[in-house]
């Protein structure tokens, strides 16, 4: 399975002690030069950048073609965004790992196969890997933003699940 991300999913999973659910998923991850430069920033949580300066060898990091990139009609999005969708238009993955809405409909519109952060905590607790509540509370803690709605959702799936 072929699998891109952008820096949202993987900051926040790794911030949750989680990104090892990653290759039990999807086997490997391809990230873009720009995301990985992301995940080391000064702004980035100390956890993710001491995390991506040893990146696991599950992660390959690609460059994306910059013309795509650069394309005039994603200019909203920031260069990480870019990145991911220039790098999933030419590499075609089964999947694009991306948080942000903007992103999640340029992806859809081109074609793309999504999922975010929440997406991923849930296949990984469908298949039990992980207690879902406990990466909610954990996912709280941090500066993720997220519709309290499909958290709700989410949550009361899981239950419904574990007790039938």
């Amino acid at each position: 399975m072929r699998v891109i991300a952008d820096t949202s999913p993987l900051n926040y999973l790794v911030w949750i002690d989680l990104a090892e659910i990653i290759p039990k998923l999807y086997g490997s991850l391809i990230i873009p030069i720009e995301v990985h430069a992301e995940l080391l920033a000064d702004d980035a949580p100390v956890v993710v950048r001491a995390w991506a300066k040893s990146l696991p060898e599950w992660i390959e990091v690609q460059t994306p073609n910059v013309g795509l990139r650069d394309d005039p009609r994603w200019k909203t999005l920031d260069l990480g965004e870019r990145a991911a969708l220039a790098l999933a238009t030419a590499v075609h993955p089964s999947i694009l790992l991306i948080d942000e809405r903007a992103g999640s409909a340029i992806a859809r519109s081109l074609g793309l196969s999504i999922t975010g952060t929440l997406g991923v905590l849930d296949e990984a607790a469908r298949r039990g890997l992980i207690r879902l509540p406990d990466a909610i509370h954990r996912l709280k803690q941090t500066s993720f933003r997220y519709p309290k709605a499909i958290v709700d959702r989410l949550l009361d799936e899981d239950a419904r699940r574990l007790t039938s």
